[in-house]
């Protein structure tokens, strides 16, 4: 398993300001936020206010008729605070999952736009996080971090100008302790900042274990490997573990000390308090109202704290998201070229193609070389392919495992791109399509078949409003699948678990075909496409996999030589080269490497 890592800075206003950018379309929202946070900082001191005004008034002097005057209007204000606090919960939430919800489907979007090498060197597990938990993180900030953050600063701003209005003295008394409560959070921030880096981490780090474990369950009790495997989950799920452990002590040791700090706070409140009232100098109602306004000072200033940890986690899950959206390996899609039909001709002139590639820039005036970039790899994959397939021709490429006839078909698709040389499709670059109409006239069927958690019919017309239902059956018919389909419960609108689990490899394989066929391509791609098939199977369907290559260019990747004998073009790969081509019979004939495959498989079989 590929671990994450703990990257760039917690807080970054680079950061903040681009996620402000995500706000631009809620702005009224935003503004309505911010108005209700400003009301309720205004509305703050009103109650202690109002007690200090009764006490001093009222009890003190005797004049309890106007108490449940004054009691309704503590009531009224108490409502009121409760209804502008509901409203500005609700807003705040609103803007932040509004937020969210338009930066996931960019998220989405981006991701399913990168080329498939990227996907190669990134666990799925790893996306899963970004796209869930790191936005559902995000969203907190808009929510319960940035709004609240400015809301609580004030209300500490208008609470500390009502108790110096009141009388500075008492105010300068009840601040005494403020600098043990500025270290200690200090000392919380930096803390806290690695914690939340760690949790994020572990999270991503389990999250990609469940997802590779879980997809890799057959393989795990096929080699009886579930109680090492369990050792790994567990350690992994230690650090998870110990990760938000780590979090919540921090927790648990400042919040404490905040309590142990406003404790000191209150008593030397009282001390002093209490000597200025015998003295004469200020009423018992401003005692009462200042210890009020302690918990006010504090709170705020221990929910800043616990927002501003908010913040940070939300900035690092900001910066992998938009670490993710930064991540620009796109196919290159500048061409335009759609013409009207294609018609299938497809050539490839002295093809260079590796996986991973290593470069070298020199100066343009270097004696090495005329160019400003050298690329040199020894792990090509294709090494200096040149070919032509007519329009409606079959070839079949043939060759062992790693042979590179799968990454004939990858590059054809622009999947990978390649380094050297040139493809052509109807004698035009095929970079100067457009990608997507490249792609829609090319289909393939891949030897493991991929199947949604959806109806069969879905999964083969996915969800194209152009495929109507008459032309799956028809191309169920003509592959020998309607009879299986029309059996299963709810027939083609029968739901396909996970993976295609409730069908058999030759089922799902059939529907895979189905799906290529309807999408009426140009090209057709059969990759080991009839390896899940069984014999009865293979049979019953290879006159119609012929009549439907009729007219159609194809490309058929197989290891039974039987399925390709009436192949027009057979090419040899090994090692990435090409070792022979021509057809069944002339390759028969040259007596080298397809000789070698055929006499090797046929006599195994006993033919």
């Amino acid at each position: 398993m590929k671990q994450d890592k703990i990257i760039g800075k917690t807080y970054d206003s680079k950061l903040l300001s681009r996620l402000a950018k995500y706000m631009r379309p809620y702005r009224r929202i935003f503004w309505i936020s911010v108005l209700l946070t400003i009301l309720l900082a205004a509305v703050a001191p009103a109650l202690p206010l109002l007690i200090e005004y009764t006490l001093d008034n009222y009890i003190l002097a005797g004049q309890y008729q106007y108490l449940t005057k004054m009691l309704i209007l503590m009531l009224s204000l108490l409502i009121a605070q409760t209804i502008i606090r509901y409203f500005h919960t609700l807003m705040t939430n609103t803007l932040g999952q509004s937020v969210i919800r338009d930066l996931r489907i960019q998220v989405f979007n981006h991701i399913t736009n990168l080329r498939l090498k990227y996907f190669d060197n990134t666990p799925i597990g790893r996306l899963i996080t970004r796209t869930i938990s790191d936005l559902e993180t995000i969203a907190n900030i808009f929510s319960e971090g940035l709004i609240q953050i400015i809301g609580d600063l004030l209300q500490l701003i208008v609470i500390l100008g009502v108790m110096f209005y009141t009388d500075w003295r008492l105010t300068l008394v009840v601040l005494v302790p403020m600098p043990l409560m500025i270290w200690s959070t200090y000392i919380f921030k930096e803390a806290m900042k690695s914690a939340f880096q760690s949790v994020r981490l572990w999270v991503s780090n389990l999250n990609t274990f469940l997802q590779e474990h879980i997809s890799g369950m057959a393989v795990i009790q096929y080699f009886a490997r579930e109680q090492q495997e369990f050792r790994k989950f567990d350690t992994v799920n230690k650090e998870h573990r110990n990760a938000h452990v780590r979090a919540n002590w921090y927790f648990s040791i400042f919040f404490p000390v905040l309590e142990i700090i406003i404790a000191i706070a209150t008593g030397l409140l009282v001390w002093y308090g209490s000597k200025q009232i015998i003295a004469d100098v200020i009423s018992p109602g401003v005692v009462v109202a200042f210890i009020m306004y302690i918990n006010m000072i504090f709170r705020p200033i221990r929910e800043l704290i616990d927002k501003f940890n908010t913040l940070q986690m939300g900035m690092v899950s900001a910066e992998r998201i938009f670490e993710v959206l930064d991540t620009d390996e796109f196919t290159p899609n500048k061409g335009l070229y759609k013409p009207e039909t294609v018609r299938g001709e497809i050539e490839f002139k002295n093809v260079w193609f590796a996986y991973n590639v290593e470069t070298i820039r020199v100066e343009a005036d270097s004696p090495i070389a005329d160019e400003k970039e050298i690329i040199t790899n020894r792990n090509w994959v294709l090494k200096d392919v040149s070919f032509k397939v007519q329009e409606g021709e079959t070839l079949a490429l043939v060759g062992a495992t790693g042979a590179g006839k799968s990454s004939i078909i990858n590059i054809l698709s622009r999947f990978y791109e390649i380094q050297k040389g040139q493809i052509l499709l109807d004698g035009v670059d095929i970079r100067e399509y457009e990608l997507s109409f490249l792609r829609k006239n090319i289909a393939t069927v891949l030897q493991d078949v991929f199947l949604f958690s959806d109806t069969i019919l879905h999964n083969i017309t996915l969800q194209d409003p152009r495929i109507h239902l008459d032309q799956v059956i028809d191309a169920s018919k003509k592959v020998g699948a309607y009879e299986f389909i029309n059996n299963l419960p709810d027939g083609f609108g029968h739901q396909v678990q996970e993976r295609g689990v409730t069908l058999s490899s030759g089922q799902a394989q059939l529907v895979s075909f189905i799906r290529a066929l309807v999408h009426d391509p140009r090209i057709l791609i059969l990759d080991e496409a009839t390896s899940s098939i069984d014999t009865e199977t293979e049979q019953l369907i290879q006159e119609a996999i012929n009549n439907l290559m009729d007219g159609r260019t194809a490309i058929v990747i197989a290891h039974r030589l039987s399925t390709i004998q009436k192949a027009d073009k057979i090419i040899v790969l090994d090692k990435g080269e090409i070792k022979e081509m021509g057809s069944h019979v002339e390759l028969l004939s040259f007596d080298g490497y397809y000789k070698k495959l055929y006499d090797l498989q046929f006599n195994s079989a006993g033919i």
